[in-house]
């Protein structure tokens, strides 16, 4: 319990001035984020912000990790783990191309940073390098689950859960990039998701006979590190955002969740813990299938937050209601996760 308090809050100091850092650097160098043309017209305001927030999120959360081991008590034998530094490194890696997208746009002063399989190529890389890890080099189950290992217990060869890991960091990176359109929308929802694996995690390791993972304590200090950094960040990007995490944030923020889920067998977790992503995600799809099928749309932008703003709802009554919704849908997961816990027969 030490190194999880540790860990949320070294993140949390860490990102909190390291952010303020950030805004007073990036503004010092006239480094703000280009707005694409297509947005809501009360966007174009922002034009200017300092981007690359997301650069405090991810030292935030490292360092916290790094820095909850400095407590040596009862717990003097659950220090680093390879799991805990692969998602780490998945964290990391995302974070680097999110960073390297975010340095061309403001280069090249156009919201255009990397292509498109560019981003793709490098976020790939990064997903299979530790999916591969998570699989050969860690006790990580080789199964597809909903709350722990045996349910339902789908059992892969190693070469499809890598595939199936890929797509799981893959998808969940783009899905919180998606949802990074709102001041403190993206930040705000990580905070509820990474608290989720906190409690998933630490209830693991508590439990190992029902749940059977390996290093789940350090899995959860991970989560608590990142929870702590994107509450530090918030406190910065909260409406009306005096910087943006940009892809940078996005993109880690996104592995890290997928990467969390993976370690902990509760693949099929995430989707509810993290539906708002995944309704952002779907409002694209939708968008573009319709739009390419019948040269129409369903909304009138996507993703979804867009479509709300052009109905009328202030930016704050968005964010906030989607905070709500996320929120929502936390409880919800945590409450099918013990729920099914208390089905074992076991007691708390």
């Amino acid at each position: 319990m030490i190194r999880l308090l540790l860990a949320a809050g070294i993140a949390l100091i860490v990102s909190l001035f390291g952010t303020k850092f950030l805004i007073f650097w990036l503004t010092k160098h006239r480094i703000g984020q280009p707005i694409h043309e297509d947005v809501p017209r009360g966007h174009t305001t922002k034009a200017g912000t300092p981007t690359m927030g997301g650069i405090a999120i991810v030292s935030g959360g490292l360092i916290g990790y790094l820095g909850s081991n400095l407590y040596r008590g009862t717990e003097s034998n659950l220090g680093y783990t390879r799991t805990g530094l692969y998602v780490m490194l998945a964290i990391a890696g995302a974070g680097v191309v999110g960073l390297a997208d975010d340095w061309i746009k403001v280069a090249n002063e156009r919201n255009l940073g990397l292509n498109s399989r560019a981003k793709m190529l490098g976020l790939l890389a990064v997903a299979v390098a530790v999916a591969w890890a998570l699989a050969s080099r860690t006790n990580v189950a080789l199964t597809i689950n909903f709350t722990r290992g045996t349910l339902p217990g789908w059992e892969l060869p190693k070469l499809a859960w890598v595939a199936w890991a890929v797509v799981l960091i893959t998808g969940s990176a783009n899905a919180v990039n998606l949802t990074d359109g709102l001041d403190g929308l993206a930040a705000g929802s990580a905070s509820f998701g990474f608290s989720a694996y906190v409690v998933v995690g630490f209830w693991t390791f508590r439990y190992p006979e029902i749940y059977q993972v390996t290093d789940a304590l350090d899995v959860a200090v991970v989560a608590a590190a990142m929870l702590g950094a994107c509450v530090g960040f918030l406190w910065w990007n909260a409406a009306p955002a005096q910087i943006f995490m940009g892809d940078t944030g996005s993109l880690a923020i996104g592995a890290g969740l997928a990467c969390l889920a993976l370690a902990t067998n509760t693949q099929l977790l995430l989707p509810i813990v993290g539906a708002l992503f995944v309704i952002e995600t779907l409002s694209v799809i939708l968008q573009v299938a319709s739009f390419k099928a019948t040269g129409r749309r369903v909304f009138r932008m996507a993703p979804i937050h867009h479509h709300f703003e052009m109905a009328g709802w202030p930016e704050t009554t968005v964010i906030i209601r989607m905070w709500l919704l996320t929120g929502i849908c936390t409880a919800l997961g945590i409450g099918l996760f013990y729920a099914d816990f208390l089905g074992t027969g076991a007691t708390g």
